[in-house]
């Protein structure tokens, strides 16, 4: 028979795998940050299973020092070969209070041989090709002060 450790130890074990697997995902627009571009910054967020969606937290750098909350949703088709993203950013200082942008993206999971889609596009607030990118710690570099 278990004992509540044993038990404790099984469920701890069973549940690690779920959040050892998030991580960061970036992904650049119109050359991404730094580059006239936009980047879109998922802290914690990792690419959903085929058919399902997962939540997107973090914040989109964009222009030269415009730092953006950023809220959504990334689904992968139901065959794996297509991400869509719903993103929605808002920053009162740049945009102006009460203002949201919204973005949608759709583009192919990095390392997909042959896009389906062609090149991946934002047809959104910052428009554009869109392409997964390395979350550098240059982008993941979230200060305190911004526009």
């Amino acid at each position: 028979m278990f004992k509540k450790s044993h038990l404790a130890i099984l469920l701890l074990g069973a549940l690690a795998p779920l959040s050892s697997y998030a991580s960061n995902y970036c992904i650049a627009v119109g050359g991404g940050f730094g580059s006239g571009g936009a980047t879109f910054v998922g802290t914690g967020f990792a690419v959903p299973a085929a058919g399902t969606c997962g939540h997107w937290s973090g914040f989109t750098k964009a222009f030269s020092s415009v730092i953006l909350t950023t809220t959504g949703t990334g689904c992968l088709s139901s065959d794996g070969k297509v991400l869509n993203f719903s993103l929605s950013s808002a920053d009162p200082s740049f945009y102006g209070s009460g203002v949201v942008v919204n973005d949608w993206i759709r583009m192919c999971p990095a390392g997909t041989k042959s896009c389906v889609v062609g090149g991946g596009t934002d047809h959104g607030n910052f428009g554009g090709a869109a392409a997964p990118v390395a979350c550098t710690s240059s982008l993941l570099s979230l200060p305190a002060l911004h526009d």
